[in-house]
């Protein structure tokens, strides 16, 4: 390995589909300690569009350059010949950024993302200036829920549409909490987010007192059983959100997932490419629910799923 000799970081880059993006996070994310980036194209077609992404997706993470940076490197290339083994990886770019330059490189590729009608998704170091929108502060060196992916925005233009203010939410896989916030941001009441990585729960943790709302946040670690045995303070919600991948979201329905939506609510369906579109809706519907819409973005696509009303 070479360097000069006022670099203090290594920039680690591969530009994948969206597909890939998450995965390859994942993978830098064990060993870029210090932050992942996630970065897509936007286009835009006037002056008035708020913006869609598209084509490939870029990925940075950063390491720095001590004397264990040959040893995680190593690991780290070692890791990503794994995950190529299931899906074919362009091989990784390396760059030098010195010491006072890294930390402005990394914020450089985030800025405030406008959801929807209400909402902003805003780096936590940027200061609001749109007042009329309602702010999700996010620490995007999180590798996962950071609201650059299509599928968070996607859902979260749902989430905007179908919270109701004073009714509950349940968050499976919550990741970040960004979800959650969003909700709560829009007066949903309280929040039972829950997922199986205990650093999610922490994150929405910490997004949640970043973003004053934790007094209404629930985090726990769990999923659906966990929710069914009544671990929890809610067994079910009005508005239910599952922002994960379509074969997950097929076995959390087979777990129970569609016992978790009250009578007559909702659950928002995304983390879906968009020819597995119609294997997750046939499960949703196997499971008592029915079709209300469908949003896509580029090759994600979201569904409405609504439970029918008690009857006496």
């Amino acid at each position: 390995m070479y360097w000069v000799d006022n670099a203090k970081w290594l920039e680690i880059s591969l530009t994948v589909d969206g597909e890939l993006a998450e995965a390859v996070a994942e993978v830098l994310d064990r060993f870029a300690s210090d932050g992942v980036v996630v970065e897509t194209n936007v286009k835009y077609t006037d002056a008035e569009d708020l913006g869609t992404p598209y084509g490939p997706v870029k990925v940075y993470g950063y390491l720095v350059i001590d004397s264990q940076l040959e040893e995680k490197r190593h690991k780290l290339e070692q890791a990503l010949f794994y995950l190529s083994a299931i899906r074919t990886l362009p091989r990784p770019v390396y760059k030098e950024i010195a010491d006072e330059n890294w930390m402005a490189a990394w914020k450089d590729h985030y800025h405030p993302i406008p959801i929807g009608k209400k909402l902003l998704i805003l780096p936590a170091w940027i200061e609001q200036k749109d007042m009329t929108r309602l702010a999700v502060k996010i620490d995007p060196s999180m590798a996962f829920g950071t609201g650059t992916h299509p599928s968070t925005q996607l859902c979260l233009e749902l989430v905007e549409d179908y919270t109701k203010p004073g009714e509950a939410v349940i968050d499976i896989g919550c990741g970040s909490g960004i979800l959650s916030i969003a909700a709560l941001k829009l007066d949903a009441s309280h929040a039972l987010a829950v997922d199986i990585d205990a650093e999610s729960v922490k994150s929405t943790k910490e997004a949640s007192e970043a973003n004053g709302v934790m007094e209404r946040v629930e985090a726990w670690f769990g999923s659906i059983a966990e929710i069914q045995n009544g671990d929890f303070s809610i067994k079910q919600a009005p508005l239910v959100l599952a922002n994960i991948l379509a074969p997950v979201l097929i076995h959390l329905f087979e777990a129970g997932m569609a016992n978790l939506v009250s009578p007559g609510g909702v659950i928002v369906l995304a983390g879906i490419l968009e020819e597995q579109g119609q294997s997750v809706r046939e499960s949703a519907e196997q499971h008592g629910l029915k079709f209300i819409e469908m949003r896509q973005t580029l090759d994600w696509v979201a569904f409405v799923m609504r439970k029918a009303e008690n009857r006496e």
